[in-house]
């Protein structure tokens, strides 16, 4: 007999799942033991789900993990899959009925806790959960495949934890009874449409496994109910699957967006001199708002650089520049300036009334806009206790034209920097005002918060990193030291 080495053959000697008639009474024996939830099941589950709201509660991902691990959410969904996959409804009752509970009890274990809990700010492990795109679907998709070939392969038991991991069915469980407890519907909405989409592809994955591996089916009575329960199935797939998609293409959208404004401000709006701190770009409002520190950036360079939004998929945008009343030059010139009325007092003694109004005078003018770099580095320090989100504190004297220039307003800049996107949403901006308003003792205050990751690199500093490090070299020990506490001083103030 000539043996077939045509493309197909070899692949299918590669891919082929080959199960015996045992292995496949094993394996759904083992899926049906998993279905109910009675007794230790159940504690169990309730453990899990402390643990995961634990977790959540304090933005620790390897509690969280924890929790993935020793849940037995896993057991009724794979039961629904094989049922369908083997039209057995008696095991599709039974596993939607267990599911049932098990999803009930789940929340309201996680309602209790929140209920409970002193802790009642979202963190970003929560938030994670509660914008589900297209990406949370192919998760659960071939996560529910990895985990039926483990349930039918003996000796897998390394894949079956990381489907738990992967999959993650209980913080979505616990940030839904998180948004029942605190009021926060979008929270609850947002996290349970997560648990039904892993809900429904790991069933799904389930279903096209046993149909792929040849499982036994039972046979319809009428073959018109067959064809009912596979139209029903891909119904409720693709209905799962719209929301999802939305949110996956809103999340593309602004991904590119924010992109797009990154690239115009490093090549439009970089200037010898001048730093962007901040940057804002609102998609409802269409606005977009950068704050700019040193060197004033001119009218006509804002023109410019406005008139070429359009490039950058921005064209419809109102584009705004919010610069500092005094760049580092010029403080640099009043300190020298400074100095030099200071040796003139001792020189002409008799003219020192008139010296000592005039340095008071400047003495006063610097401080405006000097005092915020010490106090910068307090207030940095005291926010990070107050807020852990937070990772560093800018403060600057600030002067705003507008209307053309017939109007000006004078006011305090915070410029906040967090974590990362999700620590900024869940900041309590508002507290955050009131305490610095507090603080610096002044009420004219504008706050923004960014990421710190986006904060761009002054040029300057690029310019002077290894002329700093070699005369750090050429210095000792102490000296080494005092000059890398002004470095971090001069950071720590923004």
């Amino acid at each position: 007999m000539v043996e077939d080495n045509s493309l197909w053959p070899t692949l299918k000697k590669y891919f082929y799942v080959h199960i015996t008639e045992e292995t496949e009474k094993e394996a759904v024996q083992s899926i049906k033991d998993g279905v109910a939830f009675k007794g230790i099941n159940l504690w169990i589950l309730i453990f899990a789900i402390f643990i995961a709201s634990l977790g959540l509660n304090v933005n620790s991902p390897a509690v969280i993990i924890g929790a993935m691990l020793i849940s037995p959410l896993m057991g009724p969904i794979i039961g629904m899959g094989l049922a369908i996959g083997v039209n057995d409804f008696e095991l599709l009752k039974t596993s939607f009925a267990n599911y049932g509970v098990a999803t009930i009890i789940s929340v309201l274990t996680a309602v209790v806790f929140f209920l409970i809990s002193p802790l009642s700010e979202a963190q970003s492990e929560l938030l994670a959960r509660t914008s589900p795109t297209v990406y949370d679907i192919l998760i659960a998709f071939f996560g529910g495949a990895a985990g039926v070939l483990a349930v039918v392969i003996k000796g897998r038991t390394n894949v079956v934890p990381g489907v738990a991991i992967a999959t993650a069915l209980m913080p979505p469980l616990c940030t839904a009874g998180f948004g029942l407890a605190t009021g926060q519907w979008t929270f609850f909405i947002g996290a349970f449409y997560l648990f039904f989409i892993n809900t429904v592809f790991i069933c799904l994955a389930t279903f096209l496994g046993v149909r792929f591996m040849g499982f036994k089916r039972k046979d319809f009575v009428d073959p018109e109910r067959g064809r009912l329960v596979s139209r029903s199935i891909w119904t409720v797939v693709l209905i799962t699957m719209i929301p999802a998609s939305f949110l996956t293409a809103y999340t593309v959208k602004m991904s590119v967006l924010n992109a797009n404004f990154n690239d115009f401000i490093k090549e439009q709006l970089s200037f010898s001199g001048t730093r962007i701190v901040a940057s804002d770009l609102n998609i409802k409002k269409r606005t977009l708002r950068v704050v700019a520190v040193g060197k004033e950036i001119s009218k006509k360079e804002i023109a410019n650089a406005e008139y070429k939004l359009p490039r950058y998929g921005l064209k419809d945008y109102a584009f705004e520049v919010i610069q500092g009343s005094q760049s580092a030059q010029e403080i640099d010139s009043l300190k020298n300036e400074l100095n030099e009325i200071k040796v003139s007092k001792i020189k002409e003694s008799e003219s020192s009334m008139q010296r000592e109004q005039q340095l008071q005078a400047m003495e006063e003018e610097l401080k405006k806009y000097t005092q915020y770099e010490a106090l910068g580095r307090d207030v940095c320090s005291e926010a990070q206790t107050l807020f852990p989100e937070i990772t560093s504190v800018s403060l600057a004297s600030l002067y705003e034209a507008r209307d053309g220039g017939n109007e000006s307003v004078r006011y305090v800049l915070a410029l906040v920097g967090v974590k990362n996107e999700a620590a900024r949403r869940s900041l309590d901006e508002n507290k955050l005002r009131v305490w610095i308003i507090t603080r610096i003792k002044n009420d004219n205050l504008r706050l923004i918060t960014a990421v710190d990751k986006d904060f761009p690199k002054p040029e300057s500093a690029k310019e002077s990193e290894p002329e700093t490090k070699n005369a750090s070299d050429a210095k000792s020990a102490p000296a080494k030291s005092e000059e890398g506490e002004d470095k971090a001083g001069v950071k720590k103030a923004g």
